[in-house]
């Protein structure tokens, strides 16, 4: 089988979870709790469609992630105060510190994986997949507002 960019990518992104999710299994953290986490810490405050967006996942199915993760202490709903209906997710204290746990793991898995790449390669790697990541998110928002 022919590799190309679409290839390399998924199969470098699925080693990349692999690895990580050896180190963090080893303190009790699934993957989805771990990226639940983590999105939090950049969102806080988000509210559960959001963030199921962010995932990519139905909203009842993080519904109940949220609820578990809730009972463990790790994250808080607090009442949006624009919307009696709805949610805002946060991080508690025992939630960063969860997940400060975790960044080492993470530091240690990309430095397994860039191993003996260069600090240039590292910036034309990173200047080139942002740039696809440009091209791709705009192509979606021409299609998206193409259904409209």
């Amino acid at each position: 089988m022919d590799e190309n960019i679409g290839t390399m990518l998924a199969q470098v992104s699925r080693l990349l979870r692999r690895s990580f999710d050896a180190r963090a299994r080893g303190i009790g953290v699934t993957r989805p709790q771990w990226q639940v986490l983590s999105l939090l810490s950049f969102n806080a405050g988000i509210n559960q469609g959001g963030l199921a967006e962010l995932l990519e996942v139905e909203p009842i199915t993080l519904g109940r992630m949220i609820d578990r993760l809730q009972d463990a202490q790790l994250v808080e709903r607090r009442p949006d105060p624009s919307d009696r209906r709805a949610w805002r997710l946060f991080l508690t204290d025992k939630g960063q510190l969860l997940l400060d746990q975790l960044r080492p793991f993470a530091l240690e898995t990309y430095d397994i994986a860039l191993d003996g790449i260069d600090e240039t390669e590292r910036a034309a790697l990173m200047a080139a997949l942002g740039r696809m990541r440009a091209n791709l998110s705009r192509r979606q928002s021409l299609e998206n507002a193409a259904d409209d």
